[in-house]
């Protein structure tokens, strides 16, 4: 490790001119590339104290062993001398975005004697129309299918096109009507490069004025009796139009724009662009970058817009969007007009359309972030060096290939509940993952809440290892918490009958029991009050053997039981990396179900405490009789009628709603009289009925019969 000092230039030694700058490591190697509007004030600031740098600024400095600039005339030549020198040298502490392929575009050669339409890839050459870039070659050959039946360019290549010439005779295209066959002279050339020239015309949004004149010839072709002719056109347009709908018409005003939106996390940034022409999505692409020098996310702009269009090899529209704009924006702006020939529009959309395209853009973003961690972390290499990380940084025995993590998650102190994520060989368990309500008081208070969960989860595990023979628990305090007997009640299970134990398998189901295996490393979401309540539950019950730490999201510190300062990863670490991922699942995974609870909750009906009664049931039911009106109103026997619903549980379902309805008024059904009290002398009601006199009274103090009781001949009718 390098001192910066041996290397600092003199005072007054670094000019204030703009320029570029690089730091070599002591092999020569340029390991850093940086650009400065004033070299002097940007330099200086690499070599103050190191405790005040960032860890990746300082990591950098301390492997420098030299650092050289170049002076530029302004702050536009420094940009593009950074990006050529990032280009030539890749240094290793540079944000660089690794694009894993070659976007395709739709090319039109019109630089050649018979123009050809095709897929190309890589560098744009000179003379040649480009449209996209696509995501995938197959959507620009479905684009040029629909197109070739009313544009019939070529699209044959060199030595087709040279052997249907030679034997007079075109290819099978030009048979079937998709190429104009100029190779064998059915047009001349004059006309083939005018066929192609209104092909780029129609692929560059001028669709308006083409419809309409296909739409006038058809109307005319009609009028003079001309019908195929009619058909053929009337079938080009609908070829033209299903063409169009395949690039959705995004901004009404036929703009031509690149959106460029960031999602990024401490470690990552991934990078999406859409690209806008005619007012039409022509193509998206993306990257994705390690966070391996301390940038914002202006500066993450800025470098995503010199990998996009340093290389010239895409072209620069009249209007970028982006998230942030660079600092500073113009010497940026300036460049990309410069590359464009005229003046370029770098802003960030405030509303409107514009707005809602970056929203979509970002959603993007996000997506390609998460898969991308997704792969990262099935690497078996990568998730090695992580646990192995881990184990060093924790100062554990051996690598934790076990790590379970909890997090609470409540709305407000309501529906309070808890998440436990199971992470094996770095991977989630999902089938292990489990989840708690906080059943032993109400309200708000995490550090009482991560108590319980932690005392129950392992208060379970040691009943599994009793129950398995593995461990003899003592006695529980609790008179509630009874030991787990055997088939005899002996109360020591499988060991107390001379058996082997079962072990954390189930003999019955071969399932792993579920909570048997306890995790080499427990991970708490919280700081230190979380962590030493955790570690107060372990003790409480004799754990000692399961490491424990806890992740605080702040400023991803990673606390230790006990301990007053925090354990700091480098944010470049593999190990870091997996302890956000743990996480960030437990957070997931909680929230998902304190949402659920709480919709359950907000929405819950009459239907949903009837015992026995599931949700398949209960939507056969509101669906057979469409209103938990029409079904409180049902007799026992319209109840059966329902597929699945049997007597049973058709009376249960009666008796549950009549015990739900609003009292009702008596009515005498012979006189039609409302009486005052549930019953008189000349009737009983029935759940708001009347029933005639001279039928049995139910029995008991009430007169109230509900419909569960009611003869089958009685009919029910609505309550009021």
């Amino acid at each position: 490790m390098a001192d910066p000092s041996t290397y600092r230039p003199a005072p007054g030694a670094i000019p204030t001119s703009p320029g570029v700058y690089r730091f070599r490591d002591v092999h020569g190697r340029v390991i850093y590339v940086g650009k400065a509007k004033s070299l002097r004030p940007r330099l200086s600031s690499y070599f103050q104290d190191i405790a005040g740098l960032h860890p990746r600024t300082a990591t950098m400095v301390t492997t420098a062993a030299s650092v050289e600039w170049t002076v530029v005339g302004t702050e536009v030549e420094a940009l593009q001398l950074e990006y050529s020198w990032i280009k030539e040298f890749d240094p290793r502490f540079n944000v660089k975005y690794r694009d894993d392929k070659s976007y395709p575009e739709l090319a039109v050669t019109l630089n050649e004697e018979f123009p050809r339409v095709q897929v190309m890839r890589g560098a744009h050459k000179k003379g040649v129309r480009y449209f996209g870039p696509y995501g995938h070659a197959w959507a620009i050959r479905e684009t040029v299918d629909l197109l070739l039946r009313v544009f019939p360019v070529r699209t044959c290549s060199n030595g087709v096109f040279k052997r249907a010439a030679q034997v007079g005779r075109p290819c099978l295209l030009g048979y079937i009507g998709k190429c104009a066959a100029p190779c064998v002279g059915k047009i001349s050339q004059a006309e083939h490069v005018e066929l192609a020239e209104e092909f780029c015309d129609f692929m560059a949004g001028r669709t308006g004025n083409y419809l309409r004149r296909l739409e006038e010839q058809m109307r005319d072709a009609a009028a003079d009796m001309e019908y195929e002719k009619a058909a053929r056109l009337r079938d080009d347009i609908g070829a033209l139009k299903r063409a169009m709908e395949k690039n959705a018409v995004v901004l009404a005003d036929g703009t031509d724009a690149d959106l460029l939106a960031l999602a990024e996390d401490e470690l990552e940034a991934a990078v999406q662009i859409f690209h806008v022409r005619g007012g039409r999505v022509r193509g998206q692409r993306g990257w994705v970058t390690d966070k391996v020098e301390d940038v914002d996310t202006a500066a993450l702009v800025e470098h995503a817009l010199q990998q996009l269009y340093g290389g010239g090899a895409e072209s620069v529209p009249r209007e970028v969007l982006v998230p942030a704009m660079p600092e500073p924006a113009g010497p940026v702006r300036e460049w990309l007009s410069g590359l464009r020939g005229s003046q370029v529009d770098l802003r960030v959309p405030q509303r409107g359309d514009k707005k809602d395209l970056m929203a979509t853009v970002e959603r993007n973003a996000q997506q390609s972030l998460a898969l991308h961690k997704t792969k990262r972390a099935s690497d078996l290499t990568t998730r090695s060096r992580a646990l192995q990380e881990i184990a060093d940084a924790l100062e554990l025995d051996s690598v934790p290939l076990r790590i379970e993590c909890f997090d609470i998650s409540h709305l407000q102190g309501e529906d309070v509940v808890a998440s436990m994520v199971v992470f094996e060989d770095g991977l989630a368990r999902k089938s292990e993952y489990r989840r708690f309500q906080i059943k032993g008081f109400e309200g708000q208070d995490d550090v009482r809440s991560m108590h319980e969960v932690i005392s129950r989860r392992f208060r379970r595990y040691l009943q599994e290892r009793e129950q398995t023979g593995e461990w003899a628990v003592p006695e529980a305090d609790d008179p509630g918490q009874q030991q787990p007997a055997d088939a005899n009640g002996t109360g020591t299970g499988a060991a107390a009958a001379g058996e082997l134990p079962a072990g954390p398998i189930d003999p019955e189901t071969g399932r792993p029991r579920r909570f048997a295996y306890p995790p080499q490393l427990l991970v708490v979401d919280g700081g230190q009050p979380q962590v030493a309540a955790a570690r107060r539950a372990l003790d409480e019950l004799g754990i000692d053997d399961v490491a424990l730490c806890g992740l605080a999201k702040r400023l991803e510190e990673v606390w230790l039981p006990g301990e007053d300062d925090p354990v700091v990863l480098p944010r470049s670490s593999e190990g870091l990396y997996l302890l956000q991922r743990v996480r960030d699942e437990a957070h997931r995974f909680a929230i998902s179900y304190q949402r659920s609870k709480r919709s359950k909750r907000l929405t819950a009906g009459e239907l949903d405490s009837v015992p026995g009664l599931g949700e398949t049931r209960r939507q056969a039911l509101l669906k057979h009789f469409g209103s938990l009106k029409k079904l409180r109103a049902a007799t026992v026997d319209e109840l059966c009628e329902v597929p699945g619903i049997g007597r049973r549980t058709a009376e249960t379902v009666a008796a549950a709603l009549a015990s739900r309805t609003p009292a009702a008024f008596a009515v005498n059904t012979a006189t039609g009289e409302i009486l005052d009290d549930g019953a008189d002398e000349g009737a009983v009601t029935g759940g708001g009925a009347a029933v005639p006199a001279g039928a049995a009274p139910p029995a008991g103090p009430s007169a109230t019969m509900p419909p569960a009781a009611a003869p089958p001949t009685a009919q029910q009718p609505e309550t009021p």
